[in-house]
């Protein structure tokens, strides 16, 4: 009896505790608390009544529900937890398995509103947020969560990414230097940076951020060939050289990388290297592509037979590759050979084939780095044979001049003769 007394003794004192923190609180989520308290409270009343004591089962659930779940609730508290926090994030955790947006926003929004420094609150409301598309009130949450933790650099760079996809593209490289300042070994924040700041052609800018960033992850397969498509845009094609060398030590799968070495080698004149580096890039998206730049390089050593061969497999692959086939002067000579017939609408891919692996989409920023380098192979082809062409007429102009002047003389004897008869 003297235990029961004890137990209910103590089970109304935190009652009372837990009772006037509802009111202080104004928070209804601490009435769990209360109805385990009852819950406890009323099977010791219910022994006493009856007269009996209760067996080890529901001694332990008294025990568990009026005095140590409460108990360690009233300690975590005192250690800074939040109850209503937990539950909250609980609730919504659960309501947001189920599907059911709205009422996990209603809960958080709840929860955030009574407890504004609440990051576990702020933190999952951002991420329903996003989910849904709603970027803005995303970012208003992220901005929250930087002023509650200052050093919460995650959010900082959701913020900027953000930002850059509704295509507030200053802004989101404003608030990326500043974490680049506070935190230079960011690597989301390093690739973001680099990118947006090479989308406005902002290189140097963006060398510099790479640069950096390589101290912190030296063997980044990244951060190499991002500096490739840096340099390449900056026309420093033996640096960009380097750096694509480098991803591609790195990555042996690196294809993207080994085709625009082949482009660089195109623009330095040599051929044998270029042929390596295209046929090391012979598959996946650019498979086309690298057969038909070995086609050039066959044209260009003299080799129409492969040149041909080459030229009609890519087209054959691609066929959008015919209508520049059409275009390029270099192509000329071996165009009439052109044997594949072409349907320049797609089919349907086979079953096989969706079963395939979804080869990763190229950037755009890579797409403009492998058509600069093209565009320069070209204007370095039309200097060539522009060159050509000048050496071929002076040497001409050069051959007639020698043969006047040494027709000259005999001109000049026969009007002598004329002369004197």
């Amino acid at each position: 009896m003297l235990e029961k007394i004890c137990f209910n003794l103590t089970a109304f004192a935190i009652f009372i505790i837990i009772f006037f923190k509802i009111i202080r609180k104004n928070d209804t989520n601490y009435v769990s608390i209360l109805v385990l308290e009852a819950i406890g409270i009323t099977i010791s009343f219910i022994e006493i009544k009856i007269g009996i004591d209760s067996n080890s089962f529901f001694k332990s659930l008294r025990y568990l529900f009026s005095i140590i779940v409460p108990v360690l609730i009233i300690l975590a508290e005192l250690n800074g937890l939040n109850y209503s926090e937990i539950i909250s994030i609980v609730m919504a955790k659960f309501l947001v398995m189920l599907g059911d947006y709205k009422a996990a926003k209603t809960i958080l929004i709840k929860l955030v509103t009574k407890y504004p420094e609440s990051y576990k609150g702020h933190k999952m409301l951002a991420k329903i947020y996003e989910k849904e598309g709603g970027m803005r009130k995303a970012i208003d949450e992220y901005v929250k969560l930087v002023d509650i933790k200052g050093n919460d650099y995650k959010s900082y760079f959701k913020i900027a990414d953000l930002l850059n996809e509704l295509g507030q593209k200053n802004e989101a490289i404003q608030i990326l230097e500043n974490l680049m300042k506070n935190k230079p070994d960011s690597y989301e924040g390093s690739i973001l940076l680099g990118e947006l700041l090479c989308e406005q052609e902002r290189f140097k800018e963006a060398e510099r951020v790479y640069q950096e960033a390589l101290r912190y992850r030296p063997t980044d397969f990244d951060l190499y060939y991002n500096l490739g498509i840096t340099y390449t845009m900056l026309s420093e094609f033996q640096m960009a050289k380097e750096m694509y060398e480098k991803a591609a030590d790195i990555n042996h799968k690196a294809y993207g990388a080994y085709y625009s070495l082949g482009q660089i080698a195109l623009i330095q004149g040599d051929l044998d290297v270029a042929e390596k580096y295209f046929e090391h890039s012979l598959y996946g998206e650019l498979e086309s592509k690298a057969y038909y730049q070995l086609a050039k390089i066959y044209v260009l050593k003299g080799e129409k037979d492969i040149a041909i061969n080459f030229l009609n497999k890519a087209i054959e692959i691609e066929p959008e590759l015919l209508e520049l086939a059409n275009r390029e002067k270099v192509f000329e000579r071996i165009r009439e050979h052109i044997t594949v017939s072409v349907k320049m609408e797609k089919e349907a891919p086979e079953e096989d084939e969706l079963e395939e692996e979804v080869p990763k989409k190229t950037l755009s920023l890579e797409k403009r780095a492998r058509a600069y380098l093209e565009s320069t192979n070209g204007l370095v082809r039309d200097i060539s044979e522009n060159t050509l062409k000048l050496k071929t007429e002076k040497k001409v102009d050069e051959i007639i001049q020698s043969q006047l002047q040494k027709e000259e003389p005999k001109d000049q004897e026969n009007q002598k003769e004329l002369g004197s008869g």
